[in-house]
């Protein structure tokens, strides 16, 4: 059965954010075109950021999918990890602060920055 990978961005059992990889089996439809099931949203938000942004590390404060639709977008996590979408690729992000915890920029959250001289157009879904 064919099968997609997904990249997620979660918040561990230690409390920092990681990257893990989850395959999603297409198991809907017909031979030529294999779909996945039907998953839930709530909603979409477009963005765009200009050539140069950055943003300072945070938590996600919604679980959402992000989708690269132009440009590229670098998300780097607290402990020197970081991975570079481009045009086509998406992540879910769920790297929320576990309860409890007060937000160290150190420990939690991720930030994320426009890469190359392309701005960068993304979609938020959110679940």
């Amino acid at each position: 059965m064919p099968v997609l990978t997904q990249v997620l961005l979660e918040t561990g059992p230690d409390g920092r954010a990681r990257f893990v990889e989850r395959p999603v089996e297409l198991d809907q439809g017909q031979e030529m075109v294999r779909l996945s099931t039907v998953q839930p949203v709530e909603g979409m938000q477009w963005r765009r950021s200009p050539v140069g942004y950055r943003s300072a590390v945070h938590c996600t404060t919604d679980p959402q999918w992000v989708l690269i639709l132009s440009g590229k977008m670098e998300i780097g996590l607290p402990d020197g990890t970081s991975r570079t979408f481009t045009a086509g690729e998406h992540f879910f992000s769920n790297d929320t602060l576990p309860e409890g915890s007060e937000f160290d920029p150190s420990i939690h959250g991720h930030w994320s920055r426009q890469v190359g001289d392309e701005p960068l157009v993304t979609l938020f879904v959110k679940t």
